[in-house]
């Protein structure tokens, strides 16, 4: 597995962070393709340090030695499996959690429910023409929603003394200019899970010198008009974000070695 970060992080979502913060592994690579990805240096090609299964293993001991509330497995996708492998050789007795671009194959993602706490999932697009564009995955919509059905299902909300135990937390960035695309998202989030299920609706798209598209920051009222929306179809259940956010000193920085 390559990685390329391996520390606490403290700007996840409150109860994910806590006071402590999470014990994020940055992983190299990612199945998307994302036109304004934030982390393109360690997502386009995986490039940093190589772990075994037992060399992470001993990594995670470390994070939970530090007392750390969860351990995040972040962009994991591409080594499902190493993870799986990983924790049967050291399972840390903190949450462990599964933040991904939903796009997942549901056979995946039911193998790792034993494994896995809390999914942390996005939910990009609603509009398959824009994942294409935006993203190189044409078929985006319908696969994310089988994925997060799933993890919703099987990973029911547990809090415990203001930290997330178990559950879901369905992440949605929205897009200057493509407000359109954000409220049809919180429509078929509500239409196939209902509207008790929790969602992150994100402000903090930054925009990065390779992206020609979109390519300014969110203006005040398209994020009012999400959160307005998803109000009105009753989510209740919503962590958002002061415009204050899109900045890049939240980009963590990674360790690169050829």
């Amino acid at each position: 597995m390559v990685v390329n970060r391996i520390a606490p992080h403290f700007f996840e979502e409150p109860p994910i962070s806590g006071e402590r913060g999470s014990g994020t592994v940055f992983f190299g690579g990612c199945v998307m393709r994302c036109a304004f990805c934030q982390n393109a240096l360690i997502s386009r090609a995986p490039r940093g340090k190589k772990y075994t299964p037992q060399a992470l293993a001993d990594e995670l001991k470390r994070l939970e030695d530090e007392g750390v509330h969860n351990i995040n497995f972040v962009t994991p996708t591409q080594y499902s499996d190493q993870i799986k492998r990983t924790l049967d050789i050291y399972r840390p007795n903190i949450p462990i959690l599964y933040n991904t671009s939903g796009y997942e194959k549901v056979e995946v993602i039911k193998g790792l429910l034993p494994y896995v706490d809390i999914f942390l999932p996005d939910y990009k697009y609603s509009d398959k023409e824009l994942g294409l564009k935006l993203s190189a995955r044409k078929n985006y919509p319908e696969t994310a929603l089988n994925a997060i059905e799933v993890m919703v299902k099987n990973k029911p909300m547990v809090y415990k003394d203001n930290l997330l135990k178990q559950g879901v937390i369905i992440r949605h960035l929205v897009l200057p200019g493509y407000v359109k695309n954000s409220i049809s998202a919180v429509d078929n989030l509500v239409d196939r899970l209902g509207a008790d299920i929790t969602v992150s609706l994100m402000s903090q798209f930054t925009p990065m010198p390779f992206c020609d598209d979109p390519n300014r920051r969110l203006k005040p009222i398209e994020y009012k008009m999400v959160i307005s929306h998803a109000l009105k179809r009753g989510l209740e259940n919503l962590f958002t974000q002061e415009i204050a956010s899109a900045e890049e000193e939240y980009i963590p920085e990674f360790d690169i070695e050829e």
